[in-house]
């Protein structure tokens, strides 16, 4: 299991490594998840190598909320001021969320 831990650890310090490099407007890791997006299509044997390690991620990822939920409480004030803005940038990302995973996934099919 450490083996595919640290393939995931190499994919994101590779996705930091180019955005630090590119000056990339996007976060490290998730170039480091395209990264891995990319490796498992040209590998296809692999999913199956990592998936220990990404179950026992995911079992864990409530965690990773803590931080977030610590800031919403601690900035509830200002969530209260401009709770219009917020609302409607959770709206239109989750659409275009749903509409690009569904395009995406129409053109893999093909």
């Amino acid at each position: 299991m450490l083996n595919t831990l640290l393939i995931l650890l190499i994919f994101q310090t590779m996705g930091e490594g180019l955005v630090y490099l590119l000056g990339l407007p996007v976060p490290g890791p998730v170039i480091g998840m395209l990264l891995l997006l990319a490796y498992l299509i040209v590998k296809k044997n692999t999913a199956a190598k990592l998936a220990p390690a990404s179950s026992q991620l995911l079992s864990h990822m409530a965690l990773l909320f803590v931080p977030a939920g610590v800031g919403i409480s601690v900035h509830v004030h200002r969530i209260a001021e401009e709770w219009m803005p917020i609302v409607v940038a959770l709206i239109v990302s989750t659409v275009v969320s749903i509409v690009v995973t569904a395009a995406v996934i129409q053109r893999l099919k093909k």
